[in-house]
């Protein structure tokens, strides 16, 4: 059974006004200063550029899944079952970059990792069938596990409690970028070369983001503070986190959230294409609207979080997005109101994940700073793991009509909901 949480969180400080400028961990060395708002604004930049691999590797080809079924001769759900690729290899790469980079640092699991991804990207390019493009698509995501994981837990390295929240969320502000955009440099692609050449730009992309990390990101995990990569080690830590009641609430919380965006992201393109007639033009557009949402409420959430604390905010989002997905079922059910009946609800719940992805790292990650690259990973594991069943159940039910889908993320969200409620049974912490 899932418990309440402390009301206060461990190695947060309480009584501290919520500013941008990093909080220093209780566990950073002595004497070390904190990162200045330039560096900070830089350290932002760094790790948004960088973390826009994921979004962009998942979402850039979501126009091209009809072209690709046809190209390639495979079913719908084979095709969606690429997607889920991808999301699988991100989430049990995750379980093993975060123990790795906990142990020799950040920066040569996270360069590694990309690498991985250029590899991957020519194996795609080339695919002569599903299964191979399939294989290419679970190698993407084993390298951009790397840059997932070093992400969260560089900003737990440098921050801390609410000053997390708020550089998480104006990280989502320079990722989020990716998902507005990548449908539709997807479609520009698609009007200059086949569905292949989304995968030669990827791969391109991956070159410049390794040069990237390779010349502008410091290693924020000093030898002093490493942990040790043994298998027992290991295991002893993922014990420890599976024992915090606490901490699973809040993973279950973000991979039920995903797997809800998941089934947006692997439903829509064939929903919005092939049901309502929209063109990859006008999905591209549609998706950088909702995309687009989810973006400002993340920019509000730091002002949110000053006034409501990051446990209450989570709670109203999970609880907002359960009603929204309960109306997109009722809608797409029934019909009523056409497309804009499916378009309103789907906007609001994207919205709320711009409160839920910054706001869910920071309670679990505040809990285990000590231990800040595993946690992360078994946080990101069970978001992309779960997030990826999304997908192909989907492709399962049909995509016909709306319904399979809104079925999907109806029950994902009311899912997540019925766990917050137990979870973040506490009103508010201030942090």
């Amino acid at each position: 059974m899932v418990t309440a949480a402390p009301e206060t969180l461990p190695d947060a400080p309480t009584s501290l006004p919520i500013v941008l400028e990093p909080t220093r961990p209780a566990a950073a060395p002595a004497g070390a200063a904190a990162p200045s708002r330039r560096s900070s604004l830089r350290f932002v930049l760094v790790l948004g550029a960088l973390t826009a691999i994921g979004p962009l590797t998942i979402d850039t080809y979501l126009p091209a899944l009809p072209s690709i079924s046809r190209d390639l001769a495979a079913s719908e759900s084979a095709v969606q079952a690429t997607l889920t690729g991808i999301l699988l290899g991100m989430g049990l790469g995750q379980l093993l970059v975060g123990p790795l980079s906990d142990a020799i640092g950040r920066r040569k699991p996270l360069i590694a990792g990309i690498s991985l991804h250029i590899l991957a990207s020519v194996l795609c390019a080339f695919a002569p069938s599903v299964e191979v493009l399939t294989v290419g698509r679970v190698l993407q995501g084993l390298g951009n596990a790397a840059v997932a994981v070093v992400a969260m837990a560089t900003v737990r390295d440098v921050f801390v409690g609410s000053a997390a929240a708020t550089l998480l969320s104006r990280l989502m502000l320079v990722s989020g970028m990716a998902p507005i955009l990548a449908p539709s440099l997807g479609g520009a692609i698609l009007r200059l070369t086949s569905w292949r050449g989304v995968f030669a730009v990827l791969g391109v992309a991956g070159v410049l983001l390794v040069t990237l990390a390779s010349t502008a990101l410091r290693e924020t995990l000093p030898v002093d503070r490493r942990r040790p990569a043994a298998p027992r080690e290991v295991l002893d830590t993922y014990r420890r986190l599976l024992r915090d009641r606490t901490f699973v609430g809040l993973v279950l919380i973000a991979g039920l959230g995903f797997a809800t965006l998941f089934g947006y992201i692997g439903g829509s393109s064939f929903v919005l294409q092939n049901v309502y007639g929209l063109s990859a033009a006008e999905f591209a557009l549609v998706f950088g609207a909702n995309s687009l949402g989810l973006i400002l409420m993340s920019q509000l959430n730091p002002a949110l979080v000053r006034r409501h604390g990051p446990r209450a905010l989570l709670r109203f989002a999970v609880v907002t997005a359960a009603v929204a997905a309960v109306v997109l079922l009722a809608s797409a059910w029934s019909g009523i109101g056409g497309l804009f009946g499916l378009l309103l609800p789907l906007w609001v719940i994207l919205a709320t994940c711009g409160l839920t992805f910054p706001n869910t790292p920071a309670l679990a990650l505040s809990r285990h700073g000590e231990a800040a690259g595993t946690a992360s990973a078994l946080l990101g594991a069970a978001q992309f793991a779960i997030g990826g069943l999304a997908a192909p159940v989907i492709g399962l039910l049909g995509s016909g009509s709306a319904v399979p889908m809104a079925a999907v993320m109806a029950t994902t969200a009311c899912l997540a909901a019925v766990v917050a409620a137990r979870t973040l049974r506490v009103t508010t912490v201030t942090a």
